[in-house]
């Protein structure tokens, strides 16, 4: 196990250093924990998520026939037209994500609204690396306010039984949706705070761009509706959202063929599907997949247990700010996934009501991911569109909007569940 938290340590400190390599750092230490049977070669594909590799595809490819179509262009000009300065548009654009990201997956969020933001700082000759990285840490914020907004709620509502309406209201109390919006109502302050001296006004030209084609628009909103009406589904196949996402992008791809009567026009968008990020992705996917098959984060979730206590009000700081710390740096999925039936223990043992500690938890890891750059796939997904438009995101630049953005959002939820959920 030592050797497999050395490895990780080192992996993610070259990744923070030497951020243009991340890519190649990241499958490098993969293989090193292949190599050295530290994940064995049956669990190779099992540890890899090829839903969030999917839907990245997916939806780039169909991204970039609703660049082409200049939507992108025309939503731009009526978000200029409506907020009076760049402070505004980019709180209304991470709010914007931040809503879509309540009921679409964070990763398929960014990819939708990263196009409109780019086109807005464009126009308004401003830098949009705060601008990305706010609609990202946004859209990971809302993934725990609804059933459907994230995996990992999606994993404690299978394993509490939750229906969708028990995020809102839980046992006669207002649910998790509103600990999450309270968190969001605060971090779109500190949005508001970090943008306080972008007050330039935005010039009212009157001027709308005319957009080509609504097909990709349709498409793109069809990927939205489709996704929400998979959620509901029970027990379909991992891999529903990213086959969505793909069979839209090619029912886009065909019909662009068939419009442009070339086979350029079908092939040209596939390159816009940004490979360094997905072989990033795939790289810490197989370095989680190691470190938990080395047994280092149900070690985690025991070290957890025993820092708690007896106490339930310490048991429950320690299982949502540790949630925090650890899901900055691995995927929070398998950490929740080991955690549940962890807290669920605790808590009969303490002979409690378990929702405090799920609610804790979810709130924890959810939120854990946007205090680094390659703690969430949206993070990740963000900074490679950034990067393939040329801007060079450092540290530096995340760390001053994501870490601020985090304390904001969850020390208010931390307060409300505690209040409404902890034992009386």
């Amino acid at each position: 196990m030592i050797y497999a938290i050395i490895l990780f340590a080192v992996t993610y400190v070259l990744m923070l250093v030497f951020s243009k390599y991340r890519p190649y750092i990241a499958l490098t230490s993969a293989l090193v924990f292949i190599l050295s049977g530290m994940l064995p070669l049956g669990d190779v594909f099992g540890a890899i998520d090829f839903n969030v590799l999917l839907m990245i595809a997916g939806t780039m490819g169909l991204v970039q026939l609703f660049i082409d179509s200049k939507m992108p262009e025309l939503l731009a000009d009526l978000i200029m037209e409506k907020v009076p300065n760049i402070q505004m548009a980019a709180v209304c654009l991470a709010l914007f994500a931040g809503v879509i990201s309540a009921f679409v997956d964070n990763v398929a969020t960014v990819l939708m609204i990263a196009p409109v933001a780019l086109e807005v700082c464009k126009k308004l000759k401003t830098n949009p690396i705060p601008v990305i990285i706010g609609i990202a840490v946004s859209s990971n914020l809302q993934g725990a306010a609804t059933l459907v907004g994230d995996t990992t709620a999606i994993m404690l509502g299978s394993y509490a039984d939750m229906s969708f309406m028990d995020f809102f209201v839980y046992q006669g109390k207002p649910g998790i949706f509103f600990a999450v919006e309270l968190g969001a109502v605060l971090s779109a302050l500190i949005l508001a705070w970090l943008f306080r001296k972008e007050k330039s006004l935005i010039p009212k030209t009157g001027q709308r761009t005319k957009v080509t084609d609504l097909v990709p628009t349709y498409l793109l909103c069809g990927v939205v509706l489709l996704l929400i009406v998979a959620s509901f589904i029970p027990n379909k196949p991992a891999v529903t959202n990213g086959l969505i996402c793909v069979g839209m992008m090619l029912i886009g791809l065909v019909y662009s063929w068939i419009k442009n009567k070339s086979f350029k026009a079908f092939t040209e968008p596939l390159k816009a599907i940004d490979f360094e990020t997905i072989g990033l992705l795939l790289g810490l996917f197989l370095m989680i997949g190691g470190i938990s098959h080395m047994g280092v984060i149900q070690a985690a979730a025991d070290l957890l247990a025993k820092l708690g206590g007896g106490d339930v009000f310490l048991l429950y700081t320690v299982i949502v700010w540790a949630s925090v710390v650890i899901s900055a740096f691995i995927d929070n999925i398998p950490y929740v996934a080991t955690m549940l039936p962890v807290v669920t223990a605790l808590a009969a043992g303490l002979n409690i009501d378990p929702t405090v500690l799920y609610f804790g938890l979810l709130s924890g890891a959810t939120l854990g991911g946007n205090c680094t750059p390659i703690g969430a796939s949206a993070n990740i997904t963000g900074i490679g569109i950034l990067r393939k438009e040329g801007y060079d995101v450092k540290n530096g630049d995340f760390f001053r909007i994501g870490i601020p953005f985090t304390l904001a959002a969850i020390v208010p939820a931390y307060i409300y569940i505690w209040l409404l959920f902890g034992p009386k």
